[in-house]
């Protein structure tokens, strides 16, 4: 599952989603078609409910396409079976949430080091603690390893979960609303963080988010409208 410089990292072809809802049936995604180069940063915009985090689970391979096809870094993501799909996430993925979804018990580099155990195994664990020390140092936080999370502002917090997101150097990250908990100046500083940390690292990234100076950051946006997927970006 390694891309080559011509292949995209993502190609989706003509991808539904149907969900039944109190035996009702839920058209989520109609025919969503979505090509990211590696590299690329893509944002994609829209209201609530439209259909958006139901894309990014689809490329996560949380979740599985009623119809039509999704190719993330060379693999087939509905020809895998549950353990493929296990191994393709550890490999490939990184991923910010919007809640920061850190362990509380933990220490900020417990946090990133499980991560990073979780997607290297074969690395030793002396490695481990020095790769997560330079992660959490990388996003600033290196004077805050031993914090928990209940002794770490939102903003801090946010910059543990994206340290643990690019610990392991994936060909993907997927950012789901990562500044919808933070104030604006925070935001600003986790997002800066977010895209330096992409640039250097060769990451593609696909965002979703609600803040249209974001996306303007992206090298293309995309709008999703019940559940259909239109390219918005404007010249520059």
């Amino acid at each position: 599952m390694t891309t080559t410089a011509d292949a995209p990292i993502i190609a989706a072809s003509d991808v539904d989603y149907r969900l039944d809802v109190a035996g009702k049936p839920l058209h989520i995604l109609k025919r969503v078609s979505l090509r990211v180069a590696p590299s690329e940063v893509v944002a994609i915009v829209g209201p609530s409910g439209s259909g958006k985090t139901s894309l990014l689970m689809l490329l996560a391979g949380l979740e599985r396409a009623t119809s039509g096809q999704v190719i993330v870094n060379s693999a087939d993501l509905g020809a895998l079976d549950e353990d493929d799909l296990a191994r393709f996430r550890r490999r490939t993925l990184g991923i910010v949430f919007q809640s920061f979804h850190l362990i509380p018990s933990l220490t900020a580099h417990d946090n990133v080091g499980l991560a990073l155990e979780i997607a290297a195994p074969d690395l030793t664990l002396s490695q481990i603690r020095d790769k997560a020390a330079a992660a959490l140092t990388a996003v600033g936080l290196g004077d805050r390893l031993h914090h928990r999370p209940s002794a770490l502002s939102g903003g801090e917090q946010q910059r543990v979960g994206l340290a643990r997101a690019m610990v392991a150097n994936p060909p993907l990250l997927l950012a789901d609303e990562p500044t919808g908990n933070l104030d604006q100046e925070t935001g600003a500083i986790v997002v800066n963080l977010m895209f330096d940390l992409a640039r250097k690292q060769g990451t593609a990234v696909v965002l979703i988010t609600h803040d249209p100076l974001l996306a303007a950051r992206a090298d293309r946006v995309f709008t999703m409208m019940a559940g259909e997927l239109t390219e918005t970006t404007v010249a520059r």
